[in-house]
């Protein structure tokens, strides 16, 4: 199970410092907390290394920062308190900016902005993503996400089931204990590629609702930690101006994932 498998892993992977160059043997640390288990985006892998978008991303920003850069692991449900605690100094997680986490952490721009999509089963007799036509149907998504936080604003028609991680939901919607999932559109489309989501199809993006989904993913600093914050922001428009976003993007997606 990969929950346990991360929480094993975790301290390895906080002992493991990304340097960005030679030259940032003196550069400042930053420690950054991620969740490990949302692919593609991030994920920690069998042999204890992370993988995924944010993770390059956030590489790429501590190069451009000059700065001495250190992941961390932390399961989903505590990574705000973690960063308040300050166990890192940043949060890089696909983390929607949404009004209530602004009320407990200071965002940086969007780095990227993807909408919500369901997925069913592919023998699924439901046809679309309505209210109505998902009355009665167990809905799953992870817990203390703005896609649940949709479901249960948008679907109220359905049981909503929450779960720690993805892989969870995945489990449950592969055999057949619920009938969609709520999330990314990115993360479902490239799920349902993959051997692991052969089961299933996405039936329908979802209509985003600002004040849920936010305008994009950004990077999450304590309160007041304002020259953190603009460091990230000036870093993420260097990257997005010289290449290296677009050649971060290439690798994992074939549109332009920085959105409108």
């Amino acid at each position: 199970m990969r929950i346990s498998t991360r929480l094993l892993a975790a301290a390895s992977i906080a002992a493991m410092s990304l340097f960005a160059g030679s030259a940032l043997a003196e550069g400042e640390k930053i420690i950054i907390g991620t969740e490990g288990a949302y692919p593609p985006f991030n994920n920690l892998e069998a042999d204890g290394t992370l993988t995924g978008f944010d993770i390059d991303i956030a590489k790429a920003l501590c190069e451009e920062m000059k700065a001495n850069c250190e992941f961390v692991t932390q399961d989903w449900d505590g990574i705000i308190p973690a960063l308040q605690a300050k166990k890192f100094d940043a949060i890089i997680a696909s983390m929607s900016i949404t009004p209530e986490r602004k009320e407990k952490v200071d965002f940086t721009d969007k780095y990227y902005n993807t909408g919500p999509a369901i997925a069913v089963p592919k023998d699924s007799t439901i046809t679309e993503a309505t209210e109505d036509a998902l009355d009665g149907k167990v809905i799953g998504a992870q817990s203390s996400t703005t896609h649940s936080n949709y479901a249960e604003a948008h679907l109220k028609k359905s049981e909503l089931k929450l779960y720690p991680t993805t892989d969870e939901y995945k489990l449950d919607i592969s055999n057949g204990r619920i009938d969609g999932v709520v999330d990314d559109v990115v993360v479902l489309s490239e799920w349902v590629k993959s051997e692991a989501g052969a089961c299933c199809k996405i039936l329908s993006k979802l209509p985003i609702d600002i004040e849920i989904n936010g305008p994009g993913a950004g990077i999450a600093v304590r309160k007041g930690d304002d020259a953190l914050r603009e460091k990230f922001n000036a870093a993420i428009k260097a990257i997005r101006a010289n290449g290296k976003y677009k050649e971060v993007n290439a690798k994992y997606f074939d549109f332009d994932v920085y959105g409108d």
